[in-house]
């Protein structure tokens, strides 16, 4: 018996030291250049400062303007594309290899799950969410559906700035009203409820909603050593922090449903559409997917519409003659009779320049979200092995001085040059794009010119506004919020009624 058994043990360690001496070797990857040998366990997680975006422009030229390079985050590897080229061949040629996301403690628990049209796995729970937004949601005749809220919106806007200023500049702080704005408009084509306005600025579940959209903002992302090292995750309370945010944005978003469901009668509303699909199709239209769906409406339209409104106003400040021609342009084709409507944008092409330009200059995702490789490819020439996570620098992608002529400046009129806006990509590109970029495109431009239209613009001193970014969120917004001083232009009486709320 002992004899059979050490036959037997000697023959499975001659197996295994034939198969190791002869069997085939993992090839060596051709993998992008990275800036120094990663360090052991932590790789090069000590070569990441905020913001990210600048930081990993600064990596790239540290590796002769790289258009990819790779690093190793703890137990990641993670490829960084600087390059519009290696940009459109990853979501072309690799579009589907390169269509996952990976997990992260955010989308894990706030995101029920990953399974989100943002986060969750490609396949065939992505896909089905993806056709119920580009249906339901984001089509045109649904946002055309929602048009009078948004006009709405923007009317309220209008009368609330042109009551402090009728007869002199008056001196605003922007974030608050675009936020204001912002989240009404969404709220209200999701609910059917307002939040912000006809005096409800103080109203608790106004200040929690505010509250819970910033603490999500700041919480995801690509950035937190958490998600590189899973032992992190036990020995810091952030996983803990996320959870608590988790059972507190459920419980906001829940509570939206609810109140739509006891209801008797049937509105016109994201909520009560998607609750009569849960009626006839009720094992895939749950309340979570309900939920997952409200959510990414609430996080993809409110913060990042309110931040590229408040850039495009900075950089009008900063450039009064551009903001001079917009509105030399909007009452030619507009007139004075009447407010801007949404029809009109197609007549003002230097309008939707500007809008362009800020996209180009401050994308308020400067990284995009992050993609994972599902299978082994190949990007710019370079091995990307499955299980690759894919992050793209748009932002120094769109101030590429190859690219764009006098890249650092804000320049709307270099978008007359026919072709130029194809080279942009703050929505992504591919089949992960973001669905929601008509609804924020018709929004801004709206908005942006009912308030050249209506009102004179000038900076708060001799001053130029700063333009430096804060280091915080997964949004780019000025460090500074932004204060303008404003003044009611004669149209503002003529066509709108001040005196109302």
């Amino acid at each position: 018996m002992d004899t059979m058994l050490y036959l037997i043990l000697s023959f499975f360690f001659l197996f295994l030291s034939l198969k190791f001496l002869l069997g085939p070797r993992r090839r060596k990857l051709n993998l992008p250049p990275s800036p120094t040998r990663p360090f052991p366990v932590i790789g090069h997680l000590h070569l990441l400062k905020l913001p990210l975006h600048r930081r990993f422009l600064s990596l790239s030229k540290s590796l002769d303007d790289a258009k990819v390079f790779s690093l190793r985050l703890g137990t990641r590897l993670v490829f960084v594309v600087s390059s519009h080229s290696v940009a459109e061949e990853c979501f072309t040629k690799n579009d589907v290899v390169l269509a996952n996301r990976p997990e992260l403690i955010v989308g894990k628990h706030v995101g029920y799950n990953s399974t989100t049209m943002v986060n969750a796995a490609y396949g065939d729970s992505w896909r089905n969410l993806r056709r119920i937004g580009t249906i339901e949601i984001f089509s045109s005749l649904r946002l055309n559906g929602f048009l009078s809220i948004r006009k709405d919106e923007i009317r309220r806007l209008m009368i609330c700035l042109a009551k402090n200023s009728q007869q002199e500049f008056a001196k605003l702080e922007i974030r608050p009203l675009f936020m204001s704005l912002t989240m009404n408009n969404i709220i209200r084509m999701v609910a059917g409820k307002r939040f912000y306005g006809d005096g409800t600025e103080d109203n608790n579940e106004a200040k929690h909603v505010r509250q819970l959209i910033a603490d999500v903002m700041v919480s995801g992302g690509a950035g937190n050593a958490t998600d590189y090292f899973p032992i992190l995750r036990w020995i810091t309370n952030y996983e803990k922090q996320v959870k608590e945010l988790a059972g507190r944005v459920d419980e906001f978003l829940q509570s939206l449903v609810n109140e739509k469901r006891v209801k008797q009668e049937k509105g016109n509303t994201m909520i009560d559409h998607l609750l009569s699909l849960q009626e006839t199709q009720p094992d895939y239209y749950t309340d979570v997917i309900i939920k997952g769906i409200i959510l990414v409406m609430i996080l993809a339209g409110t913060d990042t519409s309110a931040g590229t409104l408040e850039w495009a106003i900075a950089n009008l400040l900063n450039h009064p003659e551009v903001l001079q021609k917009a509105k030399t342009e909007i009452d030619a084709q507009v007139g004075l009779d009447r407010l801007i409507e949404e029809q009109d944008i197609v007549k003002l092409p230097y309008l939707q320049n500007i809008v362009s330009e800020t996209l180009r200059l401050y994308p308020v995702a400067p990284m995009l979200l992050p993609h994972l490789a599902s299978e082994d490819c190949k990007v710019a020439g370079y091995d990307v092995p499955r299980g690759t996570m894919l992050l793209v620098n748009v932002w120094a992608i769109h101030r590429d001085s190859k690219m764009w002529e006098e890249s650092e400046k804000f320049k709307p009129e270099r978008f007359e040059k026919k072709g130029e806006d194809k080279k942009l990509m703050p929505f992504g590109i591919g089949r992960r794009s973001c669905p929601g970029s008509g609804l924020a495109q018709r929004l801004v431009t709206l908005v942006l010119g009912s308030l050249v239209q209506c009102f004179e613009w000038k900076r708060v001193g001799e001053e130029y506004v700063d333009m430096k970014e804060s280091e915080k969120g997964t949004t780019m917004r000025i460090a500074t919020p932004l204060q303008a001083m404003c003044k009611a232009r004669p149209i503002v009486h003529k066509i709108l009624d001040v005196s109302c709320s």
